[in-house]
C-alpha cells in the first residue's frame, strides 16, 4: 500500500509534466489582430527615425505620424511591432493597417500588441472626429467663465481660480455652469477635466460639486441624531 504522502508527491509531478508536455497555442490579442480602417483623408506614416533624441525611453522606438482634418498626432512605436498597410482594390476606399508583433508568446509584447492598436485608433480617431468632455458645475454660486484665454472657475472660495488651457485643447463656455472641453489627444481632454474637477470634487451628502460628462454619486444621508 502506498502512503499518502508518496501518492501526493507522484500526483502533483505528473500534473506539472502534462501542463509541461501541453501543446495549446497561447491566446492571441483580439483587439491587437483587429484591422484599423481609415479614409483617403488620414494619412499615416511610419517614420523610421526615433521617437525623441532627448528621452532615453524613446531611443530605441520609431514614430508614428496620423494626419487628419483635426491635426497631426504622433505616438512611439516599439520596434518588434510590425506594421502592415493594405490599400482596398476600389479607387477611394479605405485603407487598412494591420498591426502585428514578432513573438506573440511572449507576454510583453502581447500586452504592446493590443495597447498600440487602440493608441493608433485613438489618433485616428482624435485627428478625424476629436474627442470631448463636458463639465457640470452643480452648486449655488459655481461658475465658469475665459477671461483672457484662461479659464476662470468661481467655486465658493474667497478668490477666483485662473486655469491655463493647455495648446491643443478648445475650451468654451456655452453656459456660465456648463464648460465644454474638446480637442484631438483623448488624453490631455480627459487630463485637463480632471484638473478643473480636482477643484470641487463632487460630495455625497448635497450632491454638489463639478461633475464630468454624465457622472453620478449616490447621494448619503447626513448623521441624524
Amino acid at each position: 500500500m502506498i502512503p499518502i504522502s508518496q501518492w501526493f508527491v507522484a500526483s502533483q509531478s505528473a500534473r506539472s509534466c502534462a501542463r509541461a508536455l501541453s501543446t495549446s497555442r497561447l491566446v492571441q490579442s483580439h483587439i491587437g489582430s483587429s484591422p484599423i480602417k481609415y479614409t483617403s483623408e488620414v494619412k499615416i506614416q511610419h517614420i523610421p527615425t526615433a521617437f525623441s533624441t532627448t528621452d532615453s525611453r524613446f531611443f530605441d522606438k520609431t514614430t508614428l505620424q496620423v494626419t487628419g482634418p483635426l491635426g497631426t498626432r504622433t505616438m512611439p512605436i516599439e520596434p518588434y511591432v510590425k506594421l502592415d498597410f493594405v490599400k482596398s482594390k476600389i479607387a477611394g476606399g479605405d485603407t487598412e493597417l494591420l498591426i502585428s508583433v514578432e513573438n506573440s508568446e511572449l507576454k510583453r509584447q502581447r500586452q504592446m500588441w493590443g495597447t498600440t492598436r487602440a493608441l493608433i485608433n485613438n489618433c485616428v480617431t482624435g485627428v478625424t472626429e476629436g474627442f470631448s468632455a463636458t463639465l457640470r458645475f452643480v452648486g449655488v454660486g459655481y461658475r465658469a467663465a475665459l477671461e483672457g484665454g484662461r479659464l476662470a472657475l468661481r467655486l465658493g472660495y474667497s478668490h477666483p481660480i485662473s486655469m491655463e488651457i493647455p495648446e491643443g485643447l478648445k475650451v468654451t463656455v456655452p453656459v456660465p455652469t456648463r464648460v465644454l472641453i474638446s480637442g484631438s489627444d483623448l488624453q490631455q481632454v480627459k487630463l485637463f477635466a480632471a484638473k478643473v474637477r480636482e477643484w470641487k470634487k463632487p460630495e455625497p451628502y448635497n450632491q454638489k460639486g463639478i461633475f464630468i460628462n454624465d457622472e453620478t454619486i449616490r447621494k448619503k444621508d447626513g448623521k441624524k441624531k
